[in-house]
C-alpha cells in the first residue's frame, strides 16, 4: 500500500492572502525606494521595474515551493508552472501602485505625488487583508480591526522610513 499523497498546494484562500499581503508590501518597498532615487522623475520605467521585480519575487517564490514540495509522481516542469502561476495574487497587488505610476507617465500627476498616493492605498490594502483575514477566519468585527491594524503597521512602517530617509 502506497503511503497517502502529501498536500502539494496550499489552500487557495491561503494563497491570495499570503500573495496580496507580501505583493503589497512589496509594492510599497519598492515605491519608497523609487521616491528616494535621486534620477530625473520616470514613472514609466518605475512603473516596469516595480512590475519586473513583482515576477522575479513570484517566479522565485513559486519555483522555491516547487522545489520543497517535490515529489515522484509529479513532473518537475508541471509543478514548477503550476507552482509559479499560482502567484498571481502577488502580481495583482502590485498592479494600484502600477497604475499611480502609469498616471503619473500620463502627465495626471507628479510622480511624487502618485508615489505618495500608491503608499497610502497600499497601506489601506494590508488593513483590509488583515480585516478580510480575521473574518474568514471566524473570529469578531473587533478582533479583525486588531489584526488589520497590525497589518497595517507594515504599510506606516514603510511610509515612516521613507519619510526619515529623505
Amino acid at each position: 500500500m502506497s503511503p497517502p499523497r502529501p498536500a502539494r498546494r496550499a489552500e487557495p484562500l491561503q494563497r491570495l492572502l499570503f500573495g496580496g499581503v507580501y505583493g503589497t508590501v512589496l509594492a510599497s518597498a519598492l515605491a519608497a525606494a523609487l521616491e528616494n532615487d535621486s534620477g530625473p522623475p520616470n514613472p514609466g520605467y518605475d512603473a516596469a521595474w516595480i512590475l519586473v521585480a513583482a515576477v522575479a519575487a513570484a517566479a522565485s517564490h513559486g519555483y522555491a515551493h516547487a522545489l520543497a514540495h517535490r515529489v515522484a509522481y509529479d513532473p518537475a516542469v508541471t509543478s514548477t508552472l503550476r507552482s509559479v502561476l499560482a502567484e498571481w495574487p502577488l502580481m495583482v497587488a502590485v498592479l494600484p501602485t502600477v497604475l499611480m505610476l502609469l498616471t503619473a507617465q500620463a502627465r495626471w500627476w507628479s510622480e511624487s505625488s502618485a508615489l505618495a498616493a500608491a503608499l497610502v492605498i497600499n497601506t489601506v490594502a494590508l488593513f483590509c487583508w488583515g480585516l478580510w483575514a480575521t473574518r474568514v477566519a471566524g473570529r469578531g468585527w473587533a478582533a479583525a480591526c486588531r489584526s488589520g491594524c497590525v497589518d497595517m503597521l507594515f504599510g506606516l512602517f514603510i511610509i515612516g522610513a521613507n519619510t526619515l530617509s529623505k
